[in-house]
């Protein structure tokens, strides 16, 4: 076996398929982290108004 052979292999036993625990802890946190703040927007008293109103606009339309 050539030593770019053999290194060829070695790296390829050391290669990784798939996110370490870390990174699913991180993922999680970054994911409750972006629900958090789309709540809090549509929660708010602008969006929410604004939802207010477009339902009720298609409500009262006409048939």
């Amino acid at each position: 076996m050539k030593v770019s052979g053999w290194w060829q292999t070695l790296r390829g036993a050391r290669r990784e398929a798939g996110m370490t625990t870390a990174e699913y802890a991180v993922g999680t946190v970054a994911a409750c982290g972006f629900g958090a703040v789309l709540y809090k927007v549509v929660t708010s008293g602008a969006v929410s108004g604004a939802l207010q109103s477009v339902i009720g606009r298609a409500l009262d339309a006409p048939f």
